[in-house]
């Protein structure tokens, strides 16, 4: 892995884990249980899938561990599956995929994961999926579109660089 890589994956995961310990329960968290929308919180793990998979991986546990430690482990839990979607975002995008496209399918798993990590706490069917699932979906897509406006800052600063598309 490039030291570049290394650095920016870094700063990804600090500021995915200063998301919840700045936003968590303010006015900026909407919280209907089992479900929760911190604004922007998905922007990080979001960014971290240009850069490959190792590092969207990290900055996904590293979002769950803040979000463990400001919020609850119910949230904590839905955010550690920003790390599953993350990876296999970062790997297609790898592959070449676009990443508007990336962003599109990584919706519903998003969606699915956090639906059935909330199960076992008890939550029912319907909480899980149509409140978690679809929330988080919905949440998913706002994050996507704030996602691209700062990629396409942060490309045209050369902060983070294009992939090279393969084929």
């Amino acid at each position: 892995m490039k030291t570049r890589d290394i650095v920016v994956g870094g700063l990804l995961a600090a500021v995915a884990v200063l998301i919840p310990m700045l936003f968590a329960n303010t006015p900026l968290m909407v919280h209907i249980p089992p479900f929760s929308a911190t604004i922007a919180s998905h922007v990080p793990i979001l960014l971290s899938i240009t850069i490959n998979p190792t590092v969207a991986i990290f900055t996904g546990l590293v979002s769950g561990l803040g979000f463990m430690l400001r919020t609850s482990p119910v949230i904590g839990a839905r955010a550690m599956m920003h790390a599953v979607f993350g990876g296999i975002g970062a790997y297609a995008f790898k592959k070449g995929m676009p990443f508007y496209m990336v962003l599109l399918m990584t919706a519903p798993l998003h969606g699915l994961l956090e639906a059935l990590v909330v199960l076992p706490f008890g939550f029912s069917l319907n909480q899980a999926f149509v409140v978690v699932g679809i929330g988080s979906v919905l949440h998913h897509l706002v994050d996507s579109a704030i996602t691209l406006v700062v990629y396409s800052a942060l490309t045209r600063l050369s902060l983070i660089k294009t992939p090279r598309r393969l084929g």
